[in-house]
Parts: structure tokens; sequence; C-alpha cells
């Protein structure tokens, strides 16, 4: 049964349809990311599932006593609240039903035949299991030590930047776990290693999660379903992004397939029409007009089909340099470059080389100094150490607080200052109109002021202008933030062509990957490395060599090992009433239905057997018996796994204590 279902929903803002019709469901478990062009009604659906916003037709049905909520752009707080108190606020019930677990707990040891109290004892464990709130000290800490909070959690949460209280919201967001969470642009904002810790534990708590994202590698590793919006209507398919670009390349091959038959039909119609006098008859004035609709059909498909067609293309589509063009002319050249703001040390002794054609991506942790070198290379911040030679070379930048825009002009006149509707772009003249359909802007958006445009509009219209100018080097500060993945592909695509140098500070581990043939790497100590490894290649390395390390390098400072020795003594894991039952109960239940399925399957395989019984009831049976057998597999591995690491905090207590007493 769904958790929620919008029925025939629609949504008008004035004159616009957003939504026309549409049928929109949630189930438990399910992961559903929904993707379209930024304006097409994506934040539109979240809202009507949150019950925020009101559709103007059709039905939003909820279970009872569902518990929904939402990350919001803007999130908001208490005014008094601290971070931790911030992250904490919801939580009291969870907190609440763990105390009164534990008191039961007690009192069953001596009342153990009492009825009500074990109902209470089973219903509470149930819920705590839900939302995994056996160990919540411990998920608090490890929440805000991996969204780089810690460091805050005294400080007043509206003192934060607004990237950082975004983070302070989803921390909170995610140990209350909800029935349903909604979030709008989740990893906005977030490092790699911190949306890699969001992935691991979206999956691993089993969130039933809808998601609007632009990350492509976040979207394949955490979706089960994409629905895309376009034109006031969904489009559903399995699985994550690349899923969804194989079944939408599928879906090209049978529209032109379809299209082409069109064209047949059409055809031996029209020559029906030209010839045959019975046309003119009134009994076929219904074959007339259907005629007339195949001729509009076949107007507008092939728009349809060339339009998800340079959807595919940009996205699959890598641009080859002319590796003809001289790469030796230097743009700049950085010797034992240093930068420290206040104390802390960004940059340490990095000399490097930037040519003419490199194309480089700056990566690392937030906060680690990526900004910091773009300031540096701009010349608007002078280094503490070295120096950067700078040839005789012009930059185009484009950065977050897009200040290349003026908000009282409209899109004619910061494209064409000295007036008509042309607009020069890497040697070609076009008119403005048709340049910036290319950025996914109608018409009736060239008359608008670019003050009343949305921050991803503003973007993409910042973009679009960075290109009409005449640079022999780009420099872009997270550039993909607040852009939708159709904008991402155009912008890919014009670096691709791009004929100079490109440096770009970026998290979007898809969009480096395609783009970069170079990296700079901010460790967050100074060190800056340089890499040609595709930066998702990297990140995998980097991860293997850490946990070599951790293999090699077990033990701790004796100063650690007394913080982790109390930290494990006071929230010791362990396995619920549940568990413990479930672990007794579990192999023999999936034993019998690894028996039941043979039997089916050996049913299915002999004509007495399944004419006897029915093909679809045995179908069926057999499907929802594999569908149990997996959710009870997956239970018991789950389970399997936390006793594990009982297990292994047991070792580490015992280890812990004799090196304590050694030191």
């Amino acid at each position: 049964m769904a958790l929620v279902d919008l029925l025939n929903i629609s949504k008008h803002y004035e004159a616009q349809t957003i939504l026309h019709e549409i049928n929109f469901h949630v189930d438990a478990g399910e992961r559903i990311v929904i993707v379209g062009k930024n304006g097409s009604g994506k934040s539109t659906i979240m809202k009507i599932i949150d019950g925020s916003l009101e559709p103007d037709g059709g039905e939003r049905i909820c279970r009872q006593n569902l518990h929904i909520k939402m990350l919001d752009q803007v999130p908001r707080f208490e005014e008094d609240h601290s971070v931790r108190e911030a992250v904490e606020a919801g939580l009291g019930e969870l907190k609440a039903a763990k105390i009164r677990f534990d008191r039961l707990s007690e009192s069953l040891v001596h009342d153990f035949d009492n009825k009500a109290l074990l109902q209470e004892h089973a219903t509470l464990s149930n819920f705590l299991d839900h939302h995994n709130a056996w160990n919540l000290d411990e998920k608090i800490e490890r929440v805000l030590e991996f969204f780089q909070l810690k460091m805050y959690e005294t400080r007043l949460v509206h003192m934060l930047s607004g990237g950082e209280q975004r983070r302070v919201a989803l921390a909170a967001l995610l140990l209350q776990k909800p029935d349903i969470l909604l979030l709008d642009e989740p990893t906005n904002h977030l490092d790699v290693y911190m949306v890699e810790f969001l992935e691991e534990l979206i999956l691993k708590e089993k969130f039933t999660l809808v998601f609007i994202s632009h990350d492509r590698y976040f979207i394949d590793q955490i979706a089960t379903k994409t629905i895309e919006i376009e034109e006031a209507a969904l489009r559903e398919f399995n699985g994550g992004y690349s899923n969804y670009l194989t079944q939408k390349s599928e879906l090209l091959r049978t529209m032109q397939k379809q299209h082409d038959n069109l064209l047949r039909l059409l055809k031996a119609e029209n020559e029906w029409l030209g010839k045959s006098v019975r046309a003119r008859l009134k009994r076929n004035e219904g074959r007339k007009k259907r005629v007339l609709a195949l001729r509009e059909e076949a107007k507008t498909n092939p728009a349809r089909i060339h339009k998800i067609q340079l959807e595919l293309q940009r996205e699959a589509k890598h641009f080859n340099r002319d590796k003809s063009i001289n790469k030796q002319k230097m743009l700049f050249e950085i010797e034992n470059l240093g930068i420290t703001l206040g104390e802390k040390r960004l940059i340490s002794n990095f000399s490097t080389r930037i040519l003419q054609r490199d194309v480089i991506a700056i990566v690392g942790p937030n906060g680690s100094g990526k900004s910091t070198l773009l300031k540096a290379l701009l010349q608007r911040l002078k280094p503490t150490e070295g120096i950067i030679k700078q040839g005789d070379f012009s930059i185009g930048y484009f950065d977050q607080h897009r200040e290349m825009l003026d908000d009282s002009k409209n899109l004619i006149e910061t494209f064409c200052p000295m007036g008509g509707d042309r607009v020069e772009v890497q040697g070609k003249n076009l008119h403005v109109y048709g340049y910036l359909k290319n950025f996914l802007f109608p018409r009736e958006f060239l008359d608008k002021k670019i003050g009343i445009l949305s921050g991803g509009e503003k973007n993409r219209v910042a973009l679009a202008l960075l290109f009409t100018k005449k640079v022999d080097c780009l420099i872009l500060d997270e550039p993909t933030n607040d852009l939708d993945i159709p904008t991402i592909n155009i912008l890919e695509e014009q670096l691709q062509h791009f004929p100079g140098a490109v440096i770009i500070v970026s998290h979007d581990r898809y969009f480096v990957d395609k783009i970069a043939k170079k990296l700079f790497i901010f460790q967050g100590n100074g060190t800056v490395e340089e890499s040609y490894l595709p930066y998702s290649e990297y990140l995998d390395i980097e991860k293997e060599l850490r946990e070599v390390a951790a293999i090699k390098h077990p033990t701790k400072t004796a100063e650690a090992l007394k913080l982790s020795k109390n930290r494990h003594k006071a929230k010791p894991l362990k396995l619920s009433f549940n568990e413990k039952k479930a672990l007794e109960q579990l192999p023999n239940e999936i034993e019998q239905l690894e028996i039941q399925i043979q039997q089916l399957n050996n049913c299915l395989a002999d004509p007495s057997c399944y004419e006897e019984k029915g093909i679809s009831t045995l179908a069926r049976e057999l499907s929802d018996s594999e569908v149990l057998y997996e959710q009870k597999v997956d239970a018991l591995l789950t389970i399997e796994e936390k006793l594990e690491h009982i297990e292994a905090q047991k070792h580490e207590e015992r280890s812990i204590s004799k090196i304590s007493e050694k030191t």
C-alpha cells in the first residue's frame, strides 16, 4: 500500500499550467528522484506531497499518522537555539521512548508475565527500530562530525552562513527519520566526503525518500525510481541516472519508429484525400479530421524527438580537443605559493603551471582553500608567500554571487548593451533569442528584468553571458549550484568546446569527471596535490587507502583510546528485543521460503500441476514468496551485521582496556 497517493493532480500559477492531471505514488522504502528543468514543477510536487501546498484539482491520499518532513531551501530555527539544540530539537519523542523502553525492560525482569507491559515494550521496540534510535547520542556526534558542525555546536544557529544552516537542518531531519523524507538539492553546500556520508546513511537506514538533485552520481547511488517532469506531465523510469539515460534512449528509438510508421500512414491517407471524391462526402468528415490530426502530430513529433536526442547527445558526447594546438603557452606560473588566513594554513609551498588548454578542477573538503586559490589567481587576494606570474591574457569569472549581472536590466539589455538584437559567441553572430534558447529561455523572457528571476534562472543568464565574452581563460566557482541537469548538460557542452583554459571549483563528481583533465586536490592541511585521474577514481582509491590504513594501524593515541573507552561504556550497542527474536526465527523462515519457492517453480514446469492451480495464481504466489524471501534475508543480514559491530565493539573495548593499562 502506498504511503502517499496523488491522483489526477493539477496545479496552475496564473496562466501557466505546472501539473496537469498527474498521478504520483510513494511506497515504503522507495527513493524517488524528480528531474526536469527549473520551473517545471519539481518543488511543487514536493510541497503537495508535504501537504503545505494545495492542488487546484485532484486528490491527495495520505496514510493515517504519517510523518513527512521536508528540507527547506531556507530553513527556520528557534532564535535562541545553538547548533546542537537545533539538531536535537525534533528528537524529544525518540529520547522519551528510549527512556521509557529502558524502564520497562527493568520492570519486566521482575514482572515478565505482565501482558500490558509486554505489549508496550514491543510497541516501543518497533518504534525505536523503525527510527534506528537505540544510540541517538552516538548518531548525533557522528552527524555533527561528518557535516563539519561539531566546531559550531555551541554557537547560535542563526549566526551561521546559509550553507551551514542547511547542513544543520539536514542533520536534524536525518536523525528524526520521518516516514517520508523530502529533500530539495540536499548535496548543495556539501563537499564530496559529506555526500559520501549522506549516501551511506540513507542506504543503511532504509529511508523512504523523495528528492530533487542535480548530482548525477548521488542520483545513481540513491534512487530506485526516476520521475521526469516535462510539459506538465510525468514520465517514470526505473533506477537512477544511468538507467534513466538508457531508458530514455530506448524511448527515443520507439518514438522514431512510431514517427516513421506515422509518416507512412500519412502518405497513404494524403494520397486518398487528394484523389478520392469520397473525401468530400459528409460521412468522411471524421476521416478528414483524422488526417489533419495526423499532419499536426507529424509536425510536432520531430521536434520532440529532436529535443530528446539533443539531451542525450549532450550527455554522452565527450569533446576531443585538437592536439595540434600549441599547449606550451603559459597563463599562470605558481612558485612556492603559501596562503594563511587568520591562524589557518590553507596552502603550503605549492608550485605548478597552468597552460593555454588546461582544464583543471580544484577539489577538496569545504574550507580547505579552494576558492581562496581562485581569488589569488584573480589578484583579489595577496599570497602570504611565493609568487603567481601571469601572462598577457583575459579572464572570464563566474562566481556564486553572480556579480556580473545588473538586476535592473532585462535580458536584451544584458546581452546587447549597445542596442540591437545580435550577440557575438565564439566568432559566430547570433540572434539573442536563438542563443538564449540554447540555455532554455523562452522568447517571453527577453523583456524580463534580471531582478525578478529565480536563483537558477540567474545562474543560467550569468553562464550564457560568460560565453559571449572574448576571454582566454574561464574561472568558475561552483557553477552547477542551483542548476538543473539539462542546464548542466548545456554548460558541459559549452566548456568542452571552449578553446581556452578552464579552471573550476566544484564538488559535483560527475561534472568534474566529464570536464576536467587535471585535478588540484586540496587535502585540508595546506597540501595541494596534482592528479590526472578521474575524480571519482581518485576518491575510490583514497577510500581504499583509508580502509587499508585502518587495518594496518587499528590502535589510537592513549588519550583518544580513553575517550573512546568512555564513549563505548556510556553508549554500548545491543540487539533490541525484536532483533533477538528475529535472529532466532528468521533462519527457519528463510529455509521454509526456499522450499516453497522451489515447489512453485517445479509446479510451473509441470503442465498437469499449473493447469490445475492456474498459471497466473502460481506466478503471483511465486512473486510474493520471492519478495518476502528477499525482505527476510535482508533483515537477517542487517541484524547479523549489527551483531558483528557489537562483537567488534566488545573486542575494541577489551583492547582499549589493555592499552590504557599500559599507558
